[in-house]
Order: structure tokens, then C-alpha cells, then sequence
């Protein structure tokens, strides 16, 4: 058995083909399709964040507006870019969604990925300290994060507050128990799964890595996952951690599905350049439900997640979308024991 929800990138474009042709069309969407994919039978909606693009943002309004929406289905992110973040302010932003949802929050987090910008995070007033660097910003603000996120007490009581003070040392509200064992690590490489299993997150794993070691993609996603759970074990944390992974899946039922896919399928991973490094991408499946039953089946990535994350063509709009999901989980998922 498998949760499957969606991830949604959030585009929108004036071009004449797309469903999102303004923030407001893709926000508005992005709920609609929250609230479709619960009446299907899907298990998360979760939303990309990229900042200084015609793409979701600030994602914590929509998680609150979601989770108002929705009574079922986890919502989620994939992922916030730490760099960017003030985790003070995001642990009330989260502890509100959360509160919101009624504890369904499973928030995606990372290092972040290449920008619109250079050095956007500067823009927000997030610098590197001397002799630190933008990635190790990004850790520190993540490990800031999850130390508030725990609930203690820190910051010394005004004598004299507007307000009663309940006693000893206050925390940032409102707070949300539970939500700290719901933080995930979009990690792209081996070596920062591990680094997300020592700080007791979830691990996020996407249709790319930065790295290359000659391996399909999904063998080398499938390694990565057994690292991260070696190294949780070792670590002896006090909770099974949850694992995910994304993939484009797109069966093809009708003259629609083969118009926008038909030509899709058959394809396999791609190697290329990231940040001056090789990635491995991996490949899109489409084509008819057997055929991808057959496929997915080979998948060691998919079958050691317990999570998968099916990318969504948001621009193609709410009803396509929903369909695809519900094809995914009518006419794919039961063969492959997932339903």
C-alpha cells in the first residue's frame, strides 16, 4: 500500500494553451484540484515553491485555504527553499497551516535548487555569515527551524506584558505538536539523505538527482533511500521516518491522453548539468495502464517508498488533472498492490 498524492508546480502562462494564465488562476486551481483529488480517493496535494517566477510561491496562504477546503487529504510542500526563510516567522506560518488542517501538514524542505536569479535569497535579506556559504545558510536555518519546531520555551517574558504571561521562558505560537515529525528533506544526492536522517526528517527524493554514478535512475534513487534508512536506524530517532518519491505518470485512456502523452512514453532517463555538476533525470511514464503497470513494476525507487508524488501538468487544468490522478489509482495502482 502506497499514499498518492500530487505535486504541482504552480506555472502559469499567458500562452493560448494554458489553464493558468494569472497567480490568481493558479491559486484559485491549485485549491480546486486539492479538493478533486481528495473526491477521487487521492492521499496528499503538495506544492513546488520557486520564487522570482510565474510559479507558487509563498506557499502558506494556499496550505491554510487548502486545508479549509479539505478534511482528508495531507498537504504539503516539495519543497521551501531554506535559503530564503526566516524560520522564526516559519514556524508560526507552519503551526497556523497545520493548526488550520487539523494536523495534516507534511511540510517538504531543502537546500533549494538553481534560480530565476542570482543569489536571489539576498533580495530577502538572507545573507551567508562570513566564511559560510549559501547551502550552509540553508542547513542552519533548518536546523533553527526544527529546534523551535519542538515546542520549547526560549525567549525571556516582558516583567511587564501587554498580555498574562503563563510562566518561565515563552515559545513561538502558535504551536502545533506533532508537526515536528512531519518535516521533510528534498535531498539530491546520497550523502544528504543521510544528512536528513541525522536530523531526524522524512526524506523527499524527486524525478532528478545531482549526481551520476552510471546507474538507472531508479537504482540510484533506491540506494539513496536505503542509505537514508541505514543511517535513521543508527541514528535510534523515537519515529519510523516516511519516504517519498516523485514521478510523471501518465496512462493514456482516451484520444485526450494520446494527444497531450501519446508520444511520451518509451523514453528513459537523462544525464545533464546541474550547478556545474552531472544529474540524472528521470523518465516520464506514459502510455497504456498495462503497459505502465509493467513498467512501474521495475521501479526499485517506487517500490522502497512508502509515499509517491505524481507530477501534475497544472497548466492543462483542474478536470485533467483530476483525471489523471484518478486513472493512476483506478487503473494502475491495484495491479501493483498499492490500492
Amino acid at each position: 500500500m502506497k499514499n498518492i498524492g500530487f505535486l504541482s508546480f504552480g506555472h502559469w502562462s499567458a500562452s493560448p494553451g494554458s489553464r493558468t494564465r494569472s497567480a490568481s488562476d493558479v491559486l484559485l486551481q491549485s485549491i480546486d484540484l486539492a479538493v478533486a483529488a481528495e473526491e477521487v480517493g487521492a492521499d496528499g496535494a503538495y506544492f513546488r515553491v520557486h520564487h522570482f517566477a510565474n510559479q507558487l510561491s509563498s506557499p502558506f496562504p494556499l496550505l491554510g485555504a487548502v486545508g479549509a477546503r479539505t478534511s482528508t487529504i495531507e498537504i504539503g510542500t516539495g519543497v521551501i527553499d531554506m535559503r530564503y526563510e526566516n524560520p522564526q516567522y516559519m514556524v508560526e506560518d507552519a503551526g497556523s497551516a497545520d493548526l488550520i488542517s487539523g494536523s495534516r501538514l507534511q511540510l517538504g524542505i531543502s537546500r533549494g535548487s538553481p534560480e530565476q536569479v542570482i543569489d536571489g535569497y539576498r533580495y530577502f535579506g538572507q545573507i551567508p555569515a562570513e566564511g559560510s556559504d549559501h547551502a550552509e545558510m540553508a542547513r542552519e536555518h533548518t536546523r533553527t527551524f526544527l529546534d523551535l519546531l519542538g515546542g520549547e520555551g526560549f525567549a525571556t517574558p516582558n516583567p511587564r506584558p501587554m498580555f498574562p504571561n503563563p510562566p518561565g521562558l515563552l515559545r513561538l505560537e502558535p504551536h502545533s505538536p506533532g508537526l515536528r515529525e512531519r518535516i521533510w528533506w528534498g535531498a539530491g544526492t546520497r550523502q544528504t539523505a543521510e544528512w536528513a536522517a541525522d536530523q531526524g526528517m522524512n526524506l523527499m527524493s524527486s524525478t532528478l538527482l545531482s549526481e551520476d554514478t552510471g546507474v538507472p535512475f531508479h537504482q540510484l534513487q533506491a540506494e539513496q533511500i536505503e542509505r537514508f534508512r541505514k543511517r535513521w536506524a543508527d541514528a535510534q530517532h523515537t519515529f519510523e521516518p516516511r519516504v517519498s518519491v516523485s514521478r510523471s505518470i501518465f496512462p493514456i485512456v482516451n484520444d485526450v491522453d494520446r494527444a497531450y502523452f501519446g508520444r511520451e512514453g518509451g523514453g528513459g532517463d537523462q544525464v545533464g548539468y546541474l550547478d556545474g555538476g552531472k544529474a540524472r533525470f528521470g523518465k516520464t511514464y506514459a502510455g497504456e495502464p498495462d503497459k505502465l503497470i509493467a513498467e512501474l513494476a521495475e521501479d526499485e525507487a517506487i517500490a522502497a517508498a512508502d509515499t509517491l508524488l505524481l507530477t501534475v501538468p497544472n497548466q492543462l487544468g483542474v478536470e485533467y488533472c483530476a483525471h489523471v490522478l484518478d486513472t493512476v489509482i483506478r487503473d494502475v495502482a491495484p495491479a501493483l498492490g498499492w490500492r
